[in-house]
């Protein structure tokens, strides 16, 4: 049983701020991504990457299109250090990429920080100290004042530091950790403490960034907080304000989201939400959000197999099935509903439309994923997965009543074996059932003529493998169909016709389906046939519709429609 959580957890609530604007507001362009896989990311993993991993992590990120890349915590081990030290070193940061590295405030940690960084083209440094009443009370015994003045002296040791490298175009950043629990007005004035040390100009910005180091509120209590200290920091002008949310409570993207409508541009984070407990923000997630939206995140996960591919290898963690926009099964439907709605919905897309496909807010292709994945059948399927999954692979437009008829096939198969069946086990099962029942009628060949130049009437001679017997028959109808019919004298009646050609060119396939009823079948039954010849394919349709039959009629009406279609060669031979 659960305690009483009323008297053992504090409520966050909304701050008093009825001037807040960001409700009303829509983003309308990307925020600055910073990449901290390299650092928040990689802290986070049981084992730490080395600097193989890194380096073709770094790579990744840079290939991305990430601008700035929080590289590593190079005073906390000798790996990060030399990681560092490789890149620049061995000149492997483009000129466009601006690296940021990670410092508490600290001195010795502090001098250790900027040794990595000679020799840097561009670089941001990272100040950090904790801010909220229960760290500044617990963890470090200090109070307001202290912690501020520990702030101070670290951003004055980072103004010393960095003009001992004039020739590194160096850019600071300020982080109030556990922001989301600290008093907005200790938040501000340490803040302004830190920017009046460093006097930003708007031509040499500095960074506030305002991290949700523990997500303790809802989002719209983080947007508040963000607002108010948009509209109440000093040098506002000369600053790029930040945002770093975790995602302890699942809503790190939509406090993100909501940050940047409360004033954030730049946004901190790691690629599918790696990161300490439940992990940082999803950079993917939230860029292909604003993807959706018709809005360009300035990030290419346009083949997004391969980046979740390279990230699973550097940090040995596996992406959920479901999460979104790249997990194995996000562009799955098994349900039979969803399955229909696709379709129907692929049907009626129009290329110079908005994507609009039922279930689907975003076009698998556009991240370089197939259709193959959208529907998968397994027993909660129905007709319309069924029927997506053949006229995708296999061009295949099914009439409704097949699509119906082949979908209690398969349901039967699913019911006895319980597993999923993919696209080429339906095509197996499709073909066994439709297009290889060859007993006791096969074709063999056919000659088609006109009766008369005034006439609609048509002559068919067809020449069959009756069992293992050629015979011929002769029938005449308003057309191949009918007179083919005729010549089988099986008291059949054509419920149903379609064709359709199976591919593009001159060696185009074509398709034809039949629905057969009489009194061979008590209900109606399909059959299809595929040929080069739209005739051959509806003549073969026919006899696998007629083959299909033999096999749910018992022995004495098997024998009656073998000597039914002697007697027509007998006919068709006098």
């Amino acid at each position: 049983m659960l305690n009483n959580p009323a008297t053992k957890y504090r409520q966050f609530h909304p701050i008093n701020f009825p001037e807040r604007t960001w409700p009303t507001k829509t983003i309308t362009h990307p925020p600055i991504w910073l990449s901290t896989d390299l650092r928040d990311g990689n802290q986070a993993l049981m084992e730490p990457m080395n600097g193989d991993r890194k380096l073709r992590m770094f790579n990744l990120l840079v290939n991305i299109g990430c601008k700035e890349i929080e590289i590593a915590f190079p005073s906390a081990s000798q790996t990060d250090f030399d990681f560092v030290r490789n890149l620049i070193a061995q000149q492997l940061i483009p000129d466009d990429v601006t690296i940021q590295v990670l410092t508490p405030a600290r001195e010795h940690l502090i001098r250790r920080t900027f040794e990595a960084l000679q020799g840097a083209k561009r670089a941001i440094v990272h100040l950090y100290n904790a801010t909220s009443p229960v760290f500044r009370r617990t963890v470090f015994g200090l109070d307001r004042l202290q912690t501020i003045n520990l702030a101070i002296d670290a951003a004055k040791l980072f103004n010393e530091l960095a003009a001992a490298q004039p020739n590194t175009n160096w850019q600071f950043q300020y982080s109030p950790e556990t922001f989301t629990a600290t008093e907005l007005d200790f938040a501000k004035e340490i803040c302004n403490a830190v920017l009046e040390v460093w006097q930003p100009t708007p031509q040499q910005k500095a960074i506030i960034n305002l991290p949700a180091t523990v997500e303790v509120a809802t989002p719209n209590v983080f947007a508040d907080q963000v607002e108010w200290m948009h509209n109440n920091l000093q040098f506002r002008d000369s600053l790029i304000l930040s945002v770093h949310t975790h995602n302890d409570r699942g809503c790190a993207i939509a406090s993100a989201e909501l940050a940047q409508m409360a004033g954030a541009q730049r946004v901190e984070g790691c690629l599918f939400g790696n990161g300490e407990r439940t992990g940082n923000v999803d950079l993917v997630t939230l860029a292909l959000n604003l993807y959706t939206q018709g809005i360009h995140p300035g990030l290419d996960f346009s083949h997004i197999n391969e980046v979740a591919s390279i990230v699973e290898d550097c940090t040995q963690l596996p992406i959920h099935p479901r999460h979104p926009y790249v997990g194995d099964l996000v562009f799955t439907a098994f349900s039979g509903s969803h399955q229909d709605a696709i379709k129907k919905g692929f049907a009626a897309q129009s290329t110079n439309d908005f994507w609009e496909i039922p279930y689907l807010p975003l076009d698998p292709k556009d991240v370089g994923r197939s259709y193959e994945s959208v529907v998968r059948v397994n027993s909660q399927s129905g007709k319309g997965g069924i029927a997506f999954l053949l006229e995708q692979d296999y061009n295949l437009v099914l009439p409704r009543q097949l699509q119906i008829e082949f979908s209690q096939i398969v349901q039967r198969v699913m019911d006895i074996s319980g597993k999923e069946m993919s696209s080429q086990d339906l095509w197996q099962l499709f073909e066994q059932e439709y297009l290889q029942p060859e007993k006791p009628l096969k074709y063999i060949s056919h000659q088609l003529l006109q009766t008369d130049d005034h006439s609609q009437i048509q002559r068919l001679w067809v020449t069959l493998q009756l069992n293992e017997q050629a015979i011929a028959i002769c029938g005449q109808g308003n057309g191949p169909i009918d007179a083919f019919v005729n010549a089988l004298g099986l008291n059949l009646q054509i419920h149903h016709y379609e064709e359709h050609s199976r591919n593009c060119g001159s060696n185009a396939d074509a398709v034809a389906y039949v629905e057969i009823a009489g009194n061979l079948v008590q209900q109606p039954l399909h059959g299809i046939g595929i040929h080069s010849n739209i005739v051959t394919a509806s003549l073969i349709a026919i006899l696998n519709a007629v083959n299909r039959t033999w096999k749910l009629i018992d022995a004495e009406a098997q024998a009656k429609l073998v000597q039914s279609l002697a007697q027509r060669e007998a006919v068709f031979t006098q």
